[in-house]
């Protein structure tokens, strides 16, 4: 699909894939003021008269917003698609083409020859002497080769857990709105159940597609987008119209100074201000490059920003009690509003969901593709968008481990905690992996790369050092969830790469086949006979055993091999490779037949 600028119906198809973008991809990034400003004065810290932790938060949200899912994401992530694809796996992938590194035990030249896999312009040779010795060494050491696979299985599986923990606080927070109208002990039992309730209607739907799921839920997020920019103005200027001078990063200094330790800490909570953000590159399958900056750059962020302002211009007024924070959102919006807002609010966190669910989808896709999780059906959503895709086995899996953690938490507080440290994890995968793309596959300077590293990963780094130091209090659930995974992507991933070598070892000479028949008197049965293997070349050894036990085969035997290739789309021409296996009169064929 053509989504250059001159024609008039590409436009409409970016736009189109821009509108449903906003139902799918950033409904989560779209609900974090729900809980940002509460989760960010968790720690004890009150704001005094000057109102600088106020300001800092808010300076603090602001850089973040613009240096990680503008900067980054937008203009520098997305343009490392692995053709179409986006994601942890995909830049696992991208560096496997690029520096020949170990990924499909069966990869074939002759799949390098796909008219999909030229567009990506491969050229093995980088064209300066430090990004040349880098791909010489990681082609050589078989070592390095598995710490980048268990480097990029982390950042999947971390994925995973958030794909686990995101519907739950997003969910989670929404209903919190109840707490205005009634009593603890009242919102108390309410809430958990209603909470669960809205999970499971989020993952019922999911089975309806991505682009169907797009246009029911990208009403919700505009309408949500546009409530809390117009609550935002409004706060704006009828509490603090000086607001705009927290955005100088010089209150983050003064925010660190003044609150120490605490202040530290709560770096965590002001994290999730960007949770969601990886989804604009894990879901890049579903949508293109285009229509998610332009959805991003003109929609989202200047909606995000202005409600932050208005939280903080209210909240900067307002020096009543800890309660304002215990609510977080809420308290902000006008009282004659705040039972629709609650609703629109409990509808954009059921969406917000969305992302990191269908993102969770894609990754599995490419691991499955790459030999690295176990084989499970897929189903295409879409004949027109190669990347829209729903996996039933995977969305009831994260539907009853995301029931389980609400009803173990039922508390933002710690599903924030485990929230932010998955996010943060991913990230820090993304800027380590992206460093190597930028010299294995763009073929840039080697300088640019620890540029991108030491800039994006110093940043990074502040962020996981204040997560980490919430294991204890829920941030120990990604680690563990992502333990789990890793070992079962890591032991089948092993397994089939052992299984292939064995099938190679034993793999049966064409000779042997031909001087066994006149030694046994094997006999030409009636009919077509196929035997799937996993080899490209070579007759299986489990053919050997068929025929030296039953002394005879089929007139016509095809030897199948299903195999995976790196690419989003293998025309019909292109999907199957037929060949004969030793003399014609033998009727012996080999079918490759190519799937993405």
């Amino acid at each position: 699909m053509d989504f250059g600028p001159n024609k008039r119906e590409s436009w409409k198809n970016v736009l189109t894939l821009a509108y449903q973008s906003l139902g799918v991809v950033y409904g989560d990034l779209s609900t974090s003021p729900l809980y940002v400003y509460k989760s960010a004065f968790a720690e004890d810290i009150h704001h005094s008269e000057t109102n600088e932790e106020i300001y800092g938060v808010l300076s603090f949200v602001f850089w973040t917003l613009t240096l990680m899912p503008l900067l980054k994401y937008v203009f520098i992530v997305l343009k490392a698609d692995d053709n179409g694809e986006g994601g942890t796996f995909a830049l696992y992938s991208l560096l496997c083409r690029h520096a020949r590194l170990c990924s499909l035990p069966n990869c074939q030249l002759a799949d390098e020859e796909l008219s999909e896999y030229q567009k990506d312009g491969i050229s093995s040779i980088s064209k300066s002497f430090l990004g040349s010795s880098l791909k010489s060494t990681l082609e050589k050491h078989k070592l390095l080769q598995r710490l980048l696979l268990v480097l990029a299985l982390i950042g999947t599986c971390m994925v995973i857990g958030d794909g686990v923990l995101t519907p739950a606080i997003s969910v989670f927070s929404a209903v919190s709105g109840f707490e205005l109208s009634m009593s603890k002990e009242q919102h108390r039992y309410v809430e958990v159940p209603a909470a669960c309730a809205i999970l499971v209607f989020l993952f019922a739907l999911q089975h309806y597609g991505t682009n169907r799921v797009g246009f029911l839920f990208a009403p919700v997020v505009i309408t949500w987008l546009l409530c809390i920019s117009a609550i935002g103005i409004y706060n704006i200027c009828e509490w603090n119209p000086h607001v705009y001078q927290a955005l100088s990063p010089y209150y983050m200094y003064k925010f660190l100074k003044k609150t120490q330790k605490k202040g530290w800490m709560s770096l965590g909570g002001i994290l999730l201000c960007i949770t969601g953000s990886e989804a604009m590159f894990a879901d890049l399958g579903h949508f293109s490059q285009l229509s998610i900056k332009v959805a991003f750059t003109f929609v989202v962020y200047p909606s995000l920003i202005l409600a932050y302002m208005g939280q903080a211009a209210y909240l900067s007024k307002h020096h009543i009690n800890e309660t304002d924070y215990r609510i977080g959102f809420y308290v902000s919006v006008p009282e004659k509003i705040r039972w629709p807002v609650l609703v629109i609010a409990i509808l954009a966190a059921v969406v917000g969901s969305q992302s990191i669910i269908t993102g969770t989808f894609s990754i599995i896709k490419q691991c499955s593709a790459l030999g690295c999780f176990p084989k499970i059906k897929i189903i295409h959503t879409s004949s027109k968008i190669h990347g829209q895709i729903y996996i039933p086995q995977i969305n009831w899996t994260l539907m009853l481990l995301c029931l389980a953690v609400t009803i173990g938490f039922r508390d933002t507080k710690r599903m924030g905690n485990a929230s932010v440290l998955a996010v943060i994890t991913v990230m820090l995968v993304t800027t380590c992996l992206m460093s190597l793309v930028i010299v294995l596959c763009w073929h840039k300077s080697v300088l640019l790369a620890v540029f991108f590293l030491f800039f994006f990963g110093s940043i990074e780094a502040l962020y996981f050092s204040a997560s980490l130091m919430k294991f204890l209090e829920g941030a120990w659930v990604p680690i563990a969830l992502a333990l789990i995974f890793s070992v079962i992507m890591y032991v089948w991933h092993y397994g089939t790469l052992k299984k292939y070598e064995f099938d190679v070892q034993n793999k049966v000479s064409i000779n042997w086949l031909l001087a066994l028949g006149p030694t046994l008197g094997i006999v030409r049965v009636r009919g077509i006979g196929l035997i799937h293997t996993e080899l490209v070349s070579g007759i299986p050894a489990i053919f050997s055993h068929f025929v030296t036990n039953l002394l005879a085969f089929h007139q016509v035997v095809v030897f199948l091999c299903i195999k995976s290739v790196p690419v989003p789309h293998v025309s019909p021409g292109e999907r199957f490779l037929v060949g004969r296996v030793g003399p014609k009169g033998y009727r012996l064929y080999r079918c490759i037949a190519r799937w993405w």
